[in-house]
């Protein structure tokens, strides 16, 4: 018989949600995962994810603490600047034009690092991100963007670590059980109802955690909030994040907090799967080398500053861009002088890519105004100025005379052969969520806390607006997550107390 009385209960088994169990657990109370789809399908849109989290530091000593497998010799072959708490926190603000709750974007900072070393000590394994930020100058790497680290195997890996400690710590998980109605009575959780199989059965519980995804999955929800033309957007991750904790928070009297009409996006992959595929993990459809291309949509215009700032600050919002594009199309072009330079994700046998050994003929292979497209190339050729190249940083190396500019990495599109990878939106998840204090508990509509409910992860509202710094959701989803699970944990204990007394 399944055990109908948890002392917290985790609605979601992605990266927030599995952080927040661990976290309760290690507080000794009872702690189930509800996952809604089945064990193959499990780990939410933390699956899918290339595992680079955001998080700051002083240098290559913190680094080798939670990376001890760094030698004296590859450490000598590093170049890490330091990546502060004011950096960090300076940097959010500045892609999100300023609109970031302070208080949670103060906790989110200042408890990264300790928070992945929490996710060290829980054995997590995290390995330098060499791959996608550095790059190799006279003998050193380079790291840039403030984003040095990710988890070992992705999001992948991520998620098999998760659950293996999860497993070790005799942490309940039901799959393929849908979460589906909170119960409570006078401001007071008391348990939350589950489906599994057509049939409904109610579990009894002191706390929730909901860190069960926003809403992107959802069509109507995405049409309702973002836009009609969201229908068209890819779904990146998992097709079980449409709103389904969002839903029961509001249904009991949550508030709602953040852009509930912005969310994360990116240019991805035009043949890119509908949603998620779980048969092939990790992020490879994505298309992040655009700042050393130019892009172009159907009618031969460029539409961005493909080069405005380094990717991780400009990636998360040039999907909607692209999604406004007649047909929801744009084309990342280059030349063989940086195709060389280009991400991983450009080798891949599923990248969809043109090319041919002239501009003329590869305007014929792509659906465009060829008599646009080579006017817009000429152009811009034109526009490019003269400088130093350096991919490393922002070197300034930009264009005059056109609209939109390219504000560094401007070089021109003149060598063959030529390459046109097609790119289209897709969405990833939600920015607007649950209104929650800094310990994780939900508030209502006035702004008292829900008693015995809290929220971590996708649906915490206030921190992401119209974009934000590459990393920053694994890394929001660990430290909110950890913070819910052991409020939820001590909220559990203390009205257990309660009842004793």
């Amino acid at each position: 018989m399944k055990q109908l009385h948890y002392d917290v209960i985790v609605a979601g088994a992605g990266n927030a949600a599995l952080c927040a169990a661990i976290s309760a657990r290690e507080k000794g109370v009872s702690v189930l995962v509800l996952e809604r789809g089945p064990k193959h399908k499990r780990g939410g849109n933390s699956f899918f994810t290339d595992g680079a989290i955001r998080f700051a530091y002083q240098g290559i000593k913190d680094i080798r603490k939670i990376i001890p497998d760094i030698s004296d010799e590859e450490a000598e072959k590093i170049h890490l600047p330091v990546y502060s708490e004011t950096e960090y926190y300076d940097d959010l603000m500045r892609v999100t034009e300023g609109k970031s709750d302070p208080e949670l974007a103060k906790q989110l900072v200042s408890k990264s690092y300790e928070t992945i070393k929490w996710m060290k000590d829980n054995g997590i394994i995290f390995e330098l991100n060499y791959e996608n930020q550095s790059f190799e100058q006279e003998g050193k790497h380079h790291f840039w963007g403030g984003l040095p680290v990710k988890t070992k195997d992705k999001g992948v890996g991520l998620i098999k670590q998760l659950n293996k400690r999860v497993e070790e710590l005799g942490i309940d998980v039901w799959y393929e059980s849908r979460a589906v109605e909170i119960v409570a009575d006078n401001n007071q959780i008391t348990g939350i109802v589950v489906q599994q199989e057509g049939e409904k059965l109610t579990v009894n519980t002191n706390s929730i955690v909901l860190a069960c995804g926003g809403f992107e999955a959802n069509k109507t929800m995405r049409n309702k909030h973002l836009g009609s033309e969201w229908d068209t957007a890819i779904v990146r991750g998992t097709e079980y994040n449409t709103g389904d904790g969002l839903s029961m928070a509001l249904a009991i009297g949550a508030g709602t907090f953040g852009d509930w009409s912005g969310c994360h996006s990116i240019g991805t992959d035009y043949q890119a799967p509908r949603v998620g595929d779980f048969t092939k993990p990790g992020d490879i459809y994505k298309k992040h080398s655009y700042p050393y291309s130019i892009m172009i949509n159907k009618e031969g215009d460029r539409f961005v500053d493909e080069g405005a700032d380094l990717r991780n600050y400009t990636y998360a919002k040039y999907g909607r861009e692209i999604l406004k594009q007649p047909g929801h199309i744009a084309y990342q072009i280059y030349d063989s002088q940086v195709r060389p330079m280009l991400r991983k994700e450009y080798d891949l046998e599923e990248a969809t890519c043109y090319n041919a050994n002239s501009l003329e003929e590869l305007a014929d292979l792509i659906p465009v105004n060829k008599v646009k497209f080579l006017k817009t190339i000429k152009e811009y050729n034109n526009a490019v100025q003269e400088g130093e190249y350096n991919p490393t940083v922002k070197d300034g190396k930009g264009t005059i005379g056109i609209n939109p500019p390219k504000t560094n990495w401007a070089l021109r599109i003149e060598k063959a052969p030529f390459y046109a990878f097609p790119v289209t939106c897709g969405i990833t998840f939600s920015f607007g969520g649950l209104r929650v204090n800094t310990d994780g508990e939900v508030l209502n509509t006035k702004g008292d806390p829900i008693n015995g409910l809290f929220a971590a992860g996708e649906m915490i509202g206030g921190i992401f607006y119209h974009n934000y710094p590459g990393g920053s959701g694994l890394m929001s989803g660990a430290v909110f997550g950890k913070l819910a699970g052991a409020s939820a944990a001590r909220y559990s204990q203390e009205k257990k107390c309660l009842k004793i007394n």
